[in-house]
């Protein structure tokens, strides 16, 4: 007997003929006393679709009413979902966030999951259900309705997973397992039998879309193994775990290359040169819930005043400039530049640690297409670069083609 739970992807649900393309492939794989959870997010675009249609009616939603509307694409696709199974002879039964027993806290359209009280999807289990679960939302204690973010749904699979101690969760997307580099951007990547949670987690936080960052943080902090497979195919795919068990899965001195354009480059010019006014500026940022990365701080040409340098996503861009131009006459820095059209790329390896001249290959494959680093950092096992938006797809090449030779064909 197994004891599984598997997501599935809004294009596994975008049509009729999907949906029972997806409970066929389940059926058929399915042995008699297998316990199976299915974690679904909305169908096709339909989180666009209402996106889009809050839109229509205002450019400032709150983001409290923005969650109660978000999270009715998902209802449609779960109830589906389920009927389809149950026209097959198959007992199903479809559960929201709330139902499935999914607390969060408040921070609503990026809520964080607090607790999962699987009770109720243990006993329709027990009943022989097979039980469809509403990915991306949960409740909060006072009773609201929230968001995970795009690509939640992963973060709730794996959340549901560890809260029935399942034996594992599956992952499905459009790729069939976790690459060296996009395998869209970069033909020659290579596929990876395995991925410690830590290297997965920084690829996934850097910008590999194959899992959202909250999803490999919550599998590590409860130590719950993912399979990362295609929804196309049945080939095995990546399994994330704590550790690795395969000697020839050590050999790579960095585990992939990722990239992202979704991030903006802050500069806040002229700050006073002065203990504590870094910690203004990242506290007030921190309690509106904008992460930061790549913080760099130099001399400015102002005497006695510096310039802070920093990133954040480009749907966080608008709230950043708000928080620090309340933030200006009380600092009394000089103004803040904007930059949008930038991406990061990244490496990143565990292996990286004991290898000296990791850096200087990375620089040295970016030199040789002469793409210009604005910006730098580095942690034990990621280096990233901030570069020309132009650049990013060349750049990716450029440092998978000198740290992956013997692979490429």
């Amino acid at each position: 007997m197994a004891f599984v739970v598997k997501k599935f992807g809004g294009s596994s649900v975008a049509t009729p003929e999907k949906i029972y393309h997806l409970v066929d492939r389940v059926l058929a794989e399915k042995k008699p006393d297998d316990k199976i959870v299915i974690v679904v997010s909305a169908m096709g675009d339909t989180t666009d679709d209402l996106l889009t249609l809050a839109g229509r009616i205002t450019d400032h939603m709150p983001k409290r009413e923005m969650d109660m509307l978000l999270a009715t694409g998902e209802q449609v696709s779960i109830a589906l979902l389920a009927t389809a199974f149950m026209e097959r002879g198959q007992k199903a039964i479809s559960f929201t966030g709330f139902q499935a027993g999914i607390r969060t806290n408040a921070s609503f359209t990026k809520a964080s999951i607090l607790e999962v009280n699987a009770d109720r999807v243990k006993k329709a289990l027990d009943e022989g259900n097979i039980v469809i679960v509403a990915g991306f939302q949960g409740i909060t204690d006072e009773g609201d309705i929230t968001t995970l973010g795009r690509g939640g749904s992963d973060t709730t699979a794996v959340a549901v997973a560890a809260g029935l101690k399942a034996d594992i969760c599956e992952i499905y997307t459009d790729v069939d397992g976790v690459y060296t580099a996009d395998p869209r951007v970069v033909p020659n990547a290579i596929k990876l039998k395995e991925i410690t949670f830590g290297e997965m987690l920084e690829l996934a936080r850097l910008g590999a879309g194959v899992m959202q960052p909250r999803a490999v943080e919550y599998g590590e902090l409860t130590g719950t193994d993912i399979h990362v497979r295609s929804t196309f195919n049945r080939v095995e795919g990546t399994i994330i775990r704590g550790e690795y068990t395969m000697m020839e899965e050590k050999k790579f001195i960095i585990r992939g290359v990722a990239s992202d354009s979704n991030v903006a480059k802050i500069a806040v010019r002229g700050v006073p040169d002065v203990p504590g006014v870094a910690y203004q500026i990242f506290d007030a940022l921190a309690k509106e819930n904008i992460a930061v990365d790549m913080i760099v701080q130099s001399a400015s040409n102002v005497k006695e005043k510096n310039d802070i340098v920093f990133t954040v996503t480009k749907t966080d861009m608008a709230d950043t400039v708000g928080v620090l131009e309340q933030l200006k006459g009380k600092i009394g820095f000089v103004r803040v530049d904007v930059e949008a059209n930038v991406a990061k790329v990244s490496i990143v390896g565990a292996g990286m640690l004991g290898n000296p001249g990791v850096a200087a290959r990375m620089f040295g494959a970016l030199a040789s297409e002469k793409i210009n680093l604005d910006v730098i950092s580095t942690s034990e096992i990621t280096i990233s670069c901030l570069i020309a938006k132009e650049d990013e797809k060349k750049a990716v090449n450029v440092v998978h083609r000198f740290f992956f030779p013997t692979e490429e064909k």
